[in-house]
């Protein structure tokens, strides 16, 4: 019996580690759903609010109704003293005094609303700041455990597989060297073309100034220049009178 309850004990010890250890791995997401769910009650709220200020609202039309009233059959119970009807303005009294107990029953309706009311909005204020203090954290905690994952990727790829990135490295060097192996190739032949090819013979053809094309804007800006120069050569002669 004493290895019976010792099982069920470690039975459930282990139900207790693994429930554990699933919260941990879903703390985000518990967080979250914790955060949305806290929303939702504040907006009822928002919405129970609305409700008691409606009630409030219909408080002060009715006070505002009950004033009016009291007012009316003051002016007539004022009317049938004047008119000496004692009776008539005894029960007048009566409903004003109806009235006034009505109407402070109604302004203590108004003023337990109205407190209410206030003690609500402090209450939602209050809420929503710190909907939007968790908001914040748990964006915060969602760009840290992003960073903590990469971390942990990037030092198990370092460590387990640390290979893979050296050989990763060496395949860039082949590249690299494959790249440069070609240009020197592609060098090599633009140097024994030079020195062997039919551009050789047109080097030294053009050294020796032999079957060069004559550069023609250089050929018109001459001719233009000793034009000009002749012109100014001419401009600058005196002039000859008629009679010499």
């Amino acid at each position: 019996m004493a290895v019976f309850s010792k099982i069920l004990t470690m039975l459930r010890g282990n139900l207790r580690e693994i429930g554990q250890s699933v919260v941990d791995q879903n703390a985000s997401s518990i967080y979250e759903q914790e955060i949305v769910e806290a929303k939702a009650h504040v907006a009822r709220a928002k919405q129970n609010l609305t409700a008691v200020m409606a009630k409030e609202m219909q408080a002060a039309r009715e006070i505002e109704s009950l004033q009016a009233e009291l007012a009316r059959y003051e002016e007539l119970a004022l009317q049938a003293m004047q008119k000496n009807e004692l009776v008539l303005a005894e029960e007048v009294a009566g409903k004003l005094a109806h009235l006034e107990i009505a109407i402070t029953e109604q302004n203590a309706s108004r003023n337990e609303f109205a407190e209410n009311i206030n003690k609500l909005k402090d209450m939602i204020r209050n809420a929503e700041t710190s909907l939007r203090e968790h908001v914040r954290q748990l964006a915060m905690a969602k760009t840290t455990e992003s960073v903590y994952q990469a971390t942990a990727t990037i030092s198990q790829t370092m460590g387990a597989s640390g290979s893979k990135l050296m050989s990763a490295k060496e395949s860039l060097e082949r590249i690299k060297q494959r790249h440069q192996d070609m240009a020197d190739q592609m060098h090599a032949a633009d140097v024994l073309e030079n020195e062997l090819g039919g551009k050789a013979l047109d080097q030294k053809l053009a050294a020796a100034g032999i079957g060069q094309v004559p550069d023609q804007k250089a050929l018109v800006l001459a001719r233009l220049q000793a034009k000009f120069s002749a012109r100014q050569v001419a401009m600058m002669k005196p002039a000859t009178s008629d009679g010499q």
